[in-house]
């Protein structure tokens, strides 16, 4: 596809004038770019000369049919999408098509104006959606390059990184609205971007925004909180460290408790900057709002507000303890790593104090339930899958975005979703289910 914003280009391709006609007056007012051939042989010389965003073929034509045009197509122009017009009778023809030209859809002859454009219009989209998230993805391999080199020891390039680092949400928020499907993967990638500027990757404290999100979305879930703001404390839990970006590699893993005044003073900003960096992009308003307050205590000693009790977003109150957690056994709220009987300990004496009772509670039950070796993990195609499985991974789709997420229960309508989704897709699906062990 291009890189630009020009109106997508159509190829109709039927050896029959009239449903060509019939075509081009159906999607010219949608503000497409058509051209039409009447066969399989004229619909490769266009493609030779034009650039075509997604083919429309009839599977009966003379001399070259549907499948064999698809097939032609998917081998010497893979981008352009391929859609099938087929009747009936032609289900043999259609499954080559499927098979060799590997296409998106077909659709049945005589077709329903509304579904045929609405299924262009998708098909448009997946396709510029794929497109942004691979520009994205080699973006961010760049980044993840530059940043490795910049962290082999060139101190005066902090702000240069931060910069760097900066431009990327800035890209981030700039192809959000285009990225929807891609958006947990993109704030994957920028939690892995700040772990590099952290010089964590491959160390003990490696992984430390993803096990605070998962921990934040688990304990969120046990005390009963909507998907949306699920989704919103897990998106904090990945990117709450953002603001360190900015600070002196020194600051980065040394313990809070061990910090001069001074060092302190620099670090207890980065809840605020974090702040800043995030609400400027619409999708993390919320998030942005948890990240300047999991610092704050429940006793009204933490930072940077000082607010008491409740006053103390419900994220916030979740990330403080499971952040916290972490920071205790990897060593980097105290001078040594605890033990997870320690760190427990410590939370819970802090219980009321430093912590939201009920947080503390919700999060000591569910550390006492994952201790226990009582379930195992089995994973199931989705034909085998049975209503009341609750998934033990999460679900992701290839493209990167998330489906199911871990804990989910499953029903016979999301199992009939999968089933279909496989078929659809041509690809098998694997999913991960907790059993009981006997």
């Amino acid at each position: 596809m291009s890189e630009t914003l020009a109106a997508p280009v159509l190829l109709f391709v039927d050896d029959e004038p009239g449903i060509l006609s019939a075509l081009r007056r159906l999607f010219r007012p949608h503000g497409y770019q058509i051209f039409i051939a009447e066969g399989g042989a004229a619909g490769l010389e266009i493609l030779e000369k034009e650039h075509i965003d997604l083919v429309v073929s009839d599977m009966r034509m003379p001399e070259m049919d549907g499948a064999t045009f698809l097939k032609e197509v998917r081998s010497r122009w893979p981008a352009v999408t391929r859609i099938l017009l087929t009747g009936y009778a032609d289900i043999t023809s259609t499954v080559a098509a499927i098979n060799q030209g590997e296409i998106y859809r077909y659709i049945s002859k005589p077709w329903d104006d509304n579904e045929i454009v609405t299924i262009v219009r998708e098909a448009i989209e997946h396709q510029r959606l794929k497109y942004e998230n691979e520009r994205l993805t080699q973006l961010a391999q760049a980044q993840n390059e530059q940043l490795k080199e910049l962290n082999a020891g060139l101190e005066q390039k902090v702000a240069e990184r931060t910069a760097e680092v900066s431009q990327a949400l800035a890209f981030v928020e700039q192809s959000h609205s285009e990225l929807k499907k891609s958006f947990l993967t993109s704030v994957q990638v920028f939690s892995g971007l700040i772990e590099l500027r952290n010089g964590t990757v491959g160390s003990q404290i490696s992984g430390h925004g993803r096990r605070v999100a998962e921990h934040a979305r688990s304990v969120a879930q046990r005390l009963g909180l909507s998907d949306v703001e699920k989704q919103n404390i897990m998106l904090a839990g990945l990117l709450h460290d953002i603001g360190k970006l900015g600070l002196p590699d020194d600051l980065l893993t040394k313990p809070f408790n061990t910090l001069t005044p001074e060092q302190r003073a620099l670090v207890v900003k980065h809840p605020v900057i974090g702040q800043n960096v995030l609400m400027g992009i619409d999708k993390f308003k919320e998030a942005a709002l948890f990240v300047r307050h999991h610092h704050e205590s429940f006793d009204g000693n933490g930072y940077p507000d000082h607010l008491v009790g409740h006053a103390i977003p419900l994220g916030s109150r979740i990330l403080q303890v499971v952040n916290d957690y972490d920071s205790l056994l990897i060593g980097t709220l105290v001078q040594r790593p605890l033990k997870p009987a320690e760190a427990q300990k410590y939370l819970i004496e802090n219980r009321g104090k430093r912590y939201d009772p009920a947080v503390i509670d919700a999060f000591i039950a569910l550390l006492t339930e994952s201790s226990k070796p009582t379930t195992i993990e089995v994973p199931f195609r989705p034909l085998l899958l049975k209503p009341g499985m609750v998934l033990s991974r999460d679900f992701v789709h290839r493209d990167g975005y998330l489906l199911l997420a871990k804990g989910a229960v499953l029903t016979a309508e999301v199992i009939g979703q999968l089933i279909r989704m496989e078929d659809a897709e041509q690809t098998k699906l694997m999913l991960h289910v907790r059993q009981e062990e006997k």
